[in-house]
């Protein structure tokens, strides 16, 4: 793997030809399998959560923000929409005239009291179901069920020398940071956990991941 000198801000990233994602085959068979059964399962929902999001404020419900995976490449992370559609505007307002806030930004790249999301956005961000349009992502291939968090090219040079790791893999819905804290845990933990997930993988520490997944959910205080 090629260092992170590569991937920060300003270069090109390029393929790294001929190495395929942690999990391989096998994962890629859960993966498939686990998207399409909860897609169906839970349509109903999908679509509740899409009309609430277009009718509760000016914008489209699905947002898709570029984000990097497998071997760096770039692809849409689907979300519905939790923030106002001048989000970047509103935030660099709000971290100019707030230190506070621009300190907790920098440290985790997350505000527990972030101004551009919507009323309804933030029943979404607590209960994790802004994420459902991702088995979508996971259908495309462009993710997985378990993984590390999908990232900017921003963030990805947060990763120093573990950014081989994160591009091993294929980025999760869920993963080690998930079900270790959430937003309440520091960036640099959530790199390790990262980098300790593609090194370490096997279907049993996914199987594990899952099932911790749904106590991490109930926990809305870390969920911001």
């Amino acid at each position: 793997m090629a260092d992170a000198a590569h991937y920060i801000k300003g270069t090109k990233l390029t393929s790294l030809s001929g190495v395929k994602p942690v999990g391989a085959t096998a994962k890629r068979l859960v993966d498939i399998a686990l998207a399409s059964f909860g897609i169906v399962l839970l349509c109903p929902l999908l679509l509740f959560c899409f009309a609430a999001c277009l009718l509760s404020s000016p914008g489209p419900a699905l947002f898709g923000h570029r984000r990097i995976g497998f071997q760096g490449k770039y692809f849409r992370c689907f979300k519905f929409r939790t923030m106002v559609i001048n989000g970047e505007q509103v935030l660099r307002e709000y971290l100019a005239a707030h230190p506070e806030a621009n300190a907790e930004w920098e440290a985790t790249r997350k505000l527990r009291f972030d101004p551009r999301v919507t009323a309804i956005g933030s029943v979404l961000r607590k209960t994790s179901l802004d994420e459902l349009p991702q088995l979508f992502n996971v259908l495309r291939g462009e993710m997985s069920i378990v993984g590390p968090r999908p990232v900017t090219e921003d963030e990805l040079a947060r990763y120093s020398t573990s950014v081989g790791s994160y591009l091993a893999c294929r980025p999760g819905i869920t993963g080690l940071w998930q079900v270790s804290g959430r937003s309440g845990t520091t960036y640099r933990k959530r790199v390790a956990y990262d980098t300790y997930y593609a090194r370490h993988w096997s279907m049993v520490l996914d199987v594990k991941i899952m099932i911790a997944t749904i106590p991490a959910l109930l926990d809305s205080d870390n969920a911001y």
